[in-house]
């Protein structure tokens, strides 16, 4: 049984022991932020829409509103317009499994940041796309398609590739991301609770080195990442880094696991 079907068959409104002078906001900061804590709701959980959340507990929605907007500010929920309110992933969590912006990564370098536009379309997902992003192709079913180049100080610094899926980003669909890049746009709008990122080294041919501004066959760094959010895929990303400008750096401490 989900924590919503609990919720729709009418959890008593006023736990056990709590003082019933305890205001209505009270009431349904403590429940809900059990549900969270207690993992009933666990990271990635959509919540009902606001409106419903206030009929079932009798009150306003001013007061719902309240209290969903202390929970997302102590961090335990995340609110996107259009797409709703979802349990965030831990903080602990979410350091372990960061996505970084790029934009930030080359300002961070003293670099002017720019983002080129190559391509963007409605789309099939391609064979290997599906494979990557483990998506099972329907016919008709199309992805949004954006290549473009991220530039620091108007030199190549990573070409992105990426699909996304409009049913889990709706919003996208609404974007030329002639000047600001996908990720970040994804980093600002949709809430995500698992990633995965892939690491090889791979020599570009065609468009791809032309974008760099390299040679054919010089050797590259890429980075495959799949995002979802509560088992539903969100964006394949594939971004490549020219390999004689990039290096990867992890730092370790005498407390890491072993092996």
């Amino acid at each position: 049984m989900t924590g919503e079907d609990n919720l729709v068959q009418g959890r008593p409104e006023t736990p056990s022991g709590k003082s019933p002078r305890a205001t209505h906001h009270e009431r349904i900061l403590s429940e809900l932020k059990g549900r969270i804590l207690s993992r009933e709701w666990p990271p990635g959980f959509r919540l009902p829409f606001e409106t419903e959340l206030a009929d079932r507990y009798g009150v306003s929605r001013m007061t719902m509103n309240k209290v969903l907007g202390q929970l997302a500010r102590e961090g335990l929920l995340v609110r996107r317009r259009k797409l709703g309110t979802f349990v965030a992933a831990p903080r602990a969590q979410a350091a372990v499994m960061e996505i970084h912006d790029i934009e930030a990564e080359v300002r961070a370098l003293g670099l002017h940041y720019a983002f080129a536009l190559d391509r963007r379309e409605l789309r099939p997902a391609t064979p290997l796309e599906c494979d990557d992003a483990r998506i099972d192709p329907v016919v008709g079913w199309q992805v949004l398609f954006v290549r473009g180049v991220h530039l620091g100080a108007s030199e190549p610094f990573c070409l992105e590739s990426r699909i996304i899926n409009p049913l889990a980003a709706p919003g996208a669909l609404d974007q030329d991301f002639s000047r600001e890049g996908p990720g970040r746009w994804l980093l600002k709008e949709i809430p995500w609770t698992a990633a995965e990122h892939r690491i090889r080294a791979v020599s570009v041919h065609g468009a791809e080195a032309r974008l760099l501004g390299l040679r054919s066959d010089e050797a590259c760094l890429e980075i495959l990442r799949r995002t979802e959010i509560a088992g539903t895929w969100v964006t394949l990303a594939r971004q490549i880094y020219p390999g004689s400008r990039h290096q990867l750096l992890a730092r370790f401490s005498p407390g890491s696991a072993e092996g």
